[in-house]
């Protein structure tokens, strides 16, 4: 297959309905700018590294993350929209302005996450971030304790693979957890910027230091538009951070149309109904997001 003419498929019928209504995404990251795009829906707003109280990103990254999962596109007539635009965000602001941050904060803005999942209605966890530190950084780390601790407790959580590839063992800590929903680019063959260096082939590859095969499925990451942290604004961004809120929005909208749906139940349909695009297993995983096999009855997939 031709990685440069993959689309997401949308869902027909009754699913082009579907935005996400009801479910709660929790973004780890720089934190989030009130943008028009997200009207009322950011439920709640924590600061690990400033104590602020109010909304806010100086980075423009959470922002960025947030929108494309659930930015409603109305600066923009409705063209830059999210992929679950009903959705409602709580946004934890664990990174500082330049995009860096401590292990501890990480830590911390889970915790937080995890001791207020059912007052906000929290399912899925987006965590756009990660660490390639050799150092206390493998599969007993407490990054992926605390990632594991959030999975455990019933969250989908879907993290980035980063963007050290195309070496073996370059999947970033936690998305080495065995448990998380590792995403990686699947049009990373696509030469892009990334916070100022130009990469290609850049999305992480597995396996992981204890031989597990990562990621686990693939989205697009390049060249992504969306919200920044300015009035009315968009950005572009590309990365496996761009990848992961893609597929964090379409496990929302499976959630709406399915809200029994356990974490497990999620991962295996994703392994299910994703479309082999003939890579390494550890390059692809189990393939590409196909938004509309994802969402179809049983009966209506083929």
């Amino acid at each position: 297959m031709n990685r440069a003419k993959q689309v997401i498929h949308w869902g027909t019928g009754a699913d082009r309905a579907l935005t996400g209504c009801g479910v709660g995404v929790a973004v780890l990251d720089t934190g989030v700018y009130p943008h028009i795009d997200f009207g009322q829906r950011i439920a709640a707003f924590h600061d690990v590294v400033r104590r602020r109280e109010c909304p806010y990103d100086d980075n423009g990254h959470g922002t960025h993350i947030a929108a494309i999962i659930g930015g409603s596109g109305e600066a923009s007539g409705g063209r830059y929209r999210g992929m679950a635009p009903g959705c409602h965000l709580v946004c934890v602001k664990v990174l500082d302005a330049k995009g860096g941050g401590y292990a501890s904060d990480v830590l911390t803005g889970l915790k937080w996450i995890r001791d207020h999942k059912e007052q906000y209605g929290i399912r899925i966890l987006n965590i756009s971030v990660g660490s390639y530190s050799r150092r206390n950084m493998g599969e007993n780390s407490a990054l992926v304790r605390g990632v594991d601790a959030a999975w455990d407790d019933g969250l989908v959580v879907v993290v980035a693979a980063g963007n050290n590839g195309p070496g073996r063992m370059t999947v970033t800590t936690p998305g080495i957890s065995r448990k998380v929903i590792t995403v990686g680019c699947s049009d990373d063959d696509k030469e892009v910027n990334v916070m100022g260096t130009r990469m290609v082939d850049y999305s992480g590859r597995g396996p992981t230091g204890s031989c597990i095969c990562k990621p686990e499925i693939l989205a697009p990451g390049a060249a992504i538009i969306s919200c920044c942290n300015g009035e009315n604004r968009y950005s572009v961004k590309s990365g496996t951070s761009m990848s992961t809120p893609i597929v964090a929005g379409a496990i929302a909208l499976l959630l709406e149309k399915y809200p029994d749906m356990s974490n497990r139940d999620v991962k295996l349909r994703l392994r299910e109904r994703a479309v082999d695009l003939g890579l390494p297993r550890n390059q692809q995983g189990w393939g590409l997001l196909d938004v509309e096999r994802l969402l179809a009855d049983e009966r209506e997939c083929v």
